[in-house]
């Protein structure tokens, strides 16, 4: 299969957004909650400071893996695109094996 060059830069990007444990943990909470989650929420569970989870949401925004909308004077954030992390699961299970000294499973392929 013959990949664009734009199609992998943009991917990069992505990569990119993803290589930031603070973006993988806010993902992560917003996987496991049932509605979507004011930043405060976000802030409280993961411990960080709300200039930092802003920060980290917009730019998880920019690249639509996560949505937003207000209700007055608070904002309120859900999961855009959660396949995503299925990649992240795949890398997670990657890092397991590497840190275990595990062989990977064989190639499907």
């Amino acid at each position: 299969m013959k990949v664009s060059d734009d199609l992998i830069n943009e991917a990069a990007k992505i990569y990119k957004v993803l290589s930031n444990g603070t973006r993988i943990k806010i993902l992560y909470f917003l996987r496991y909650q049932d509605n979507d989650v004011a930043v405060n929420e976000i802030v409280n569970a993961l411990g960080l400071a709300q200039p930092v989870v802003s920060k980290q949401l917009a730019i998880l925004r920019r690249y639509q893996l996560v949505r937003n909308h207000k209700e007055g004077n608070k904002v309120f954030y859900i999961l855009d695109d959660p396949h995503v992390l299925e990649m992240i699961d795949d890398m997670l299970n990657h890092v397991k094996h590497e840190i275990k000294g595990l062989p990977h499973p064989k190639n499907l392929y």
